[in-house]
């Protein structure tokens, strides 16, 4: 496998008038991995995405893919990396094959070619007998693999993924991340936003990105070790909307979180027995409670405050 990095960013800058949306970015994406690019809404992901493509031109700083900077290479590039949107960019009034005839005639691809690419698309994201099936009848994850299997007809070594599972439901999203790692499984690198922590679990390195700014990057081990100052206790009380208040009240950690039915309480040094006395005081019944290990939710949570 090539050496070379699939992906690396030089003081990456995007300026929209006084607005610095990418501020002086900077990571690299390894070859034949899953690189994570996590974010909240509005804070840089689908921008850094565009200049990555070369759609969209850096204010400063640059980026290079496959060994060459995007700049001035967006032709030599285009055969060699896929590309799937943030919003479904497929056509619903054409039928799955119609559909992947499109896009595999529009990425050059010969007749020959294109009939075994779009069988060998077909078996890959369990599409067989949907040949004829228009899109706008196929359900949410169904659409997501359609697409996904058009970005990848040209057989490319990088995939750039915009929140590709936003909107599907739990099955059909690890349907699909399991077609990722078969694609990594053959070489292929993914660079993928999401919002859903328990994909980011799954990528081989990360990077958290507020304000337009990195923040933190790494592998999911490494940023829970780094960024996490501080325990995770597991509540499970009577009621946890008033154990919230009572103990975000209280100022005992830096940081009290919902999940679900679950309260986090992180802080440097925690104090169970005093938790548990004063919750009991409040008249809340503590039913289970134990220090955890830091979930990549936690770590994103804090480090977004």
């Amino acid at each position: 496998m090539n050496n070379t990095p699939a992906i690396t960013t030089n003081n990456l800058t995007k300026n929209f008038g006084n607005f610095t949306a990418v501020n002086g970015i900077n990571f690299t994406a390894k070859r034949g991995e899953i690189f994570g690019f996590l974010g909240p809404n509005g804070s840089g992901k689908t921008t850094t995405i565009r200049m990555m493509l070369g759609l969209l031109a850096p204010s400063s700083g640059d980026v290079h893919a496959l060994g060459m900077p995007v700049k001035g290479n967006q032709a030599k590039l285009q055969g060699r990396i896929g590309y799937m949107s943030q919003r479904f960019s497929l056509y619903n009034d054409l039928t799955v094959q119609q559909n992947l005839q499109f896009y595999g005639a529009a990425y050059g691809l010969n007749n020959t070619d294109l009939k075994s690419r779009i069988q060998d698309a077909l078996v890959m994201a369990g599409l067989e007998g949907r040949e004829n099936a228009k899109t706008k009848d196929l359900s949410g994850g169904w659409r997501q693999r359609l697409a996904l299997s058009a970005a990848i007809l040209h057989h490319p070594e990088l995939i750039f993924l915009d929140e590709p599972t936003a909107g599907v439901d739990p099955i059909s999203r690890r349907a699909f991340w399991n077609l990722l790692y078969e694609l990594v499984s053959d070489g292929v690198t993914i660079f993928v936003t999401t919002h859903y922590m328990d994909e980011a679990e799954h990528c081989h390195n990360l990077a958290f990105i507020q304000r337009g700014e990195i923040i933190a990057r790494g592998s999911p081990a490494e940023i829970k070790k780094n960024m996490m100052l501080g325990q995770v206790l597991e509540l499970v009380t009577s009621d946890a909307i008033k154990t919230l208040k009572i103990l975000r009240a209280a100022n005992l950690a830096q940081e009290v979180e919902l999940y679900g039915s679950l309260v986090h309480v992180v802080a440097p040094e925690i104090a169970p027995k005093k938790i548990k006395k004063m919750l009991e005081k409040e008249k809340i019944d503590v039913e289970e409670m134990a220090i955890i290990e830091a979930s990549l939710e936690d770590v994103f949570i804090a480090s977004m405050k």
